[in-house]
Formats: structure tokens, C-alpha cells, sequence
């Protein structure tokens, strides 16, 4: 059985212009909805141990501690347990984060995505750099060691000197762990509705990716997007994840991993609060296609032997004309249990993983 929990908490403050998850409800609703997050937790959810518990969204630092509180109670968990929170620094101060960690809490993540004040309020941020640079302050008062960064690049206006900026800030905070994402733009965000001016384009994000890898190159980077600065603050939650470990998700429109199976829970959230016990439709998706993708994006790469084993394959025979081509080009490297994207390979590894996928079926 899953032991990791994902829970989707959909209010916000105001939905940034880039967010196209489901998010931007109201949270004068939040009690309600607590209430039918906790009768589905109770439904699913059988006492299993948990190794990790994720609260994303979203604005999860909206909930009133009460409501988190009850929620948590919902679980078995312990000291060991990775539990985590995504905040938006405007919504907590120095108290609130001192009864998180009191709640069980361990490790925050922060949305950050720009020190520069004039990117944030061009994605509809409602925090200031200001604040942000405070409420990191407050995380470490309030006894958190492991808390991560999330960073933004590719935003409209910006360039390699603000970027650079940003960067600098990052590092001289010494964060315990950093996620840094380049802006897609999807359907359902604000920005796919009114395109930005003044993007960067493919090759001004390489840039900025490869100025970001100079810049916290004494971190781990253990995933395409991520970089933690010891082991100990690796995601446990997110490598549940790129793993392929089974999970629960809860909440509306949370996904979830149970028996080599994926669901996704209600979108609409009238339907959500009348039946959130509602009986789950699981489907079956190409584990290999998702062994190879997400295996990839870690940057130690795939192993061949458990994929090879799990799916009754010869990797090297059935990729042969995709592995010599990318070892050729200097995308990929051979690693001692299978193979990894070299540097030039992560920049390429849109090509690259298409090639791979479309030789899956």
C-alpha cells in the first residue's frame, strides 16, 4: 500500500498569471472543505505508515492551524515522517510557522519564483522580495532546518541580469534545498489566456538554466529541477514520485498511484463537496514510457536492470539506434547500472525523451 499522501489544498490569495493548476478558490470555503478532505481521507486511508505527507496547491498556508490539524490527525505518522507545506510568504508570519512546527510539520516549501519586485507583480504574486526574504528569516526561528525555494525562470521582462540577481540572493541565503522551474505556459493560466510580451526565448532560458547550475553547482543536483545542499534534503516526498512509488492523493482534483494505477479525484468543486467519497476510477498507463521519463530527469540517470526485469525487455537491444545515436551527439552517458543525460543532454531532453517515447508502445 502507498506510503506517501499527497493533499490538495485549492484556495489562494489570487492565482498567479502562470499557475494553471487547479487553484485561485476562494478560502472562506476552507472549513468545508476540510471537512470532506477529512471524510475522504477516513474512507481510503487505511492506518498505513507513512514515509511522507505533502500539502500542495494552491496556497496550503491558508488553512487555519485548526483545519491542518485536523487533517493531520487523519494520518500514522511519525518524527521520521517527511511533512511538507507549501507557503506563500504573505500568508504566514513568525507564529503561525511555530505552530506549524508544532503541528508535526518539517519542512516548508517556499513559493519564492523571483527577488526581483517587478517580475512578481507582472506574474500577480502578492508577496514582495521583501517579504519573501523575511519569512525565510521567520522559517529558521521557528525551528524548521529543512525548507526549500522555489524559483521561476523564463518570466516576461526578465534577462540574465535580473536573473543573475536572483540567483545571488538565492545562494547567499544558502537555502536547504532549491527548485528552480522554466516558464511553461498551459492551458488554464493567465498567461495562455493574455500572452506575455518580452519572453525569453528557448536559447535566453538555456542560458539561465546553465547560469543557474554555475551558480549552486555545491548543491546536489539529484533531478533535472532540483538541488538539494546535503543529501539529507532531497525530497523524499518528490522522489516518491520520479521513483514510481505508489501514493494516495486526496482533495480536489488530486491525482494519485495505487496498484500500478493512476486516478484523479473530482475537478469540480460543488461535485467534490456532495460525494468525496466517491468511488475511484483507476487507469492503466504506460509504466515504461513513465520509467524512462521520469528516470531520465533524475540525473543519475535509468536503471536498465529493474526496467529490463519489470517489463521483460532488453533495454539496450529495443533503444540500440536511440542509445548510439544521443552517446554519439553527447547527450546521453553510460552509467555502471544503465545510463544518465549528460549536461548538453538535459538541455536537449525534450528531443531526447520524445525519441525514447515514441518507441515505448
Amino acid at each position: 500500500m502507498p506510503k506517501s499522501v499527497y493533499i490538495h489544498i485549492p484556495f489562494c490569495l489570487k492565482k498567479c498569471a502562470y499557475c494553471s493548476f487547479l487553484s485561485g478558490l476562494n478560502p472562506c470555503n476552507a472549513s468545508v472543505y476540510t471537512k470532506e478532505l477529512v471524510k475522504e481521507i477516513n474512507f481510503f486511508y487505511k492506518g498505513e505508515k507513512l514515509n511522507t505527507i505533502y500539502f500542495g496547491g494552491g496556497t496550503p498556508s491558508l488553512l487555519e492551524i485548526k483545519d491542518i490539524e485536523r487533517i493531520l490527525a487523519c494520518f500514522n505518522f511519525d518524527k521520521k515522517t517527511e511533512i511538507t507545506l507549501e507557503v506563500n510568504p504573505k500568508t504566514v508570519d513568525l507564529k503561525k510557522l511555530k505552530q506549524l512546527r508544532s503541528l508535526g510539520i518539517n519542512r516548508i516549501s517556499l513559493g519564492v519564483q523571483s527577488f526581483d519586485d517587478n517580475l512578481l507583480k507582472i506574474i500577480n504574486r502578492t508577496h514582495s522580495s521583501k517579504e519573501a526574504l523575511k519569512t525565510i528569516e521567520n522559517i529558521a526561528l521557528a525551528g524548521f532546518d529543512n525548507y526549500s525555494i522555489d524559483l521561476i525562470y523564463g518570466l516576461p521582462e526578465q534577462n540574465l541580469e535580473n536573473w543573475k540577481k536572483t540567483l545571488k540572493i538565492a545562494k547567499d541565503i544558502n537555502p536547504p534545498h532549491i527548485s528552480l522551474y522554466g516558464l511553461k505556459i498551459e492551458q488554464g493560466c493567465g498567461f495562455y489566456l493574455n500572452p506575455p510580451k518580452n519572453l525569453p526565448d528557448d536559447d535566453m532560458q538555456a542560458d539561465m538554466y546553465e547560469m543557474a547550475l554555475n551558480e549552486f553547482k555545491n548543491y546536489c543536483h539529484y533531478e533535472f529541477s532540483n538541488f538539494a545542499y546535503k543529501q539529507k534534503y532531497i525530497s523524499k516526498h518528490n522522489m516518491t514520485y520520479w521513483n514510481i512509488k505508489p501514493y494516495w492523493g486526496f482533495g480536489l482534483g488530486a491525482s494519485g498511484f495505487v496498484r500500478n494505477k493512476r486516478y484523479q479525484n473530482e475537478t469540480d468543486f460543488e461535485k467534490y463537496l456532495k460525494n468525496s467519497t466517491e468511488k475511484k476510477h483507476y487507469e492503466s498507463s504506460n509504466l515504461l514510457e513513465e520509467h524512462i521519463f521520469l528516470g531520465f530527469r533524475k540525473t543519475k540517470g535509468i536503471r536498465t536492470d529493474k526496467i529490463n526485469r519489470l517489463f521483460n525487455i532488453d533495454f539496450d537491444k529495443k533503444y540500440k539506434q536511440q542509445l548510439e545515436k544521443y552517446k554519439k551527439s553527447g547527450c546521453i552517458q553510460k552509467t555502471l547500472h544503465g545510463y544518465k543525460l549528460t549536461k548538453k543532454g538535459i538541455m536537449l531532453s525534450n528531443y531526447v525523451l520524445c525519441d525514447f517515447l515514441d518507441d515505448t508502445i
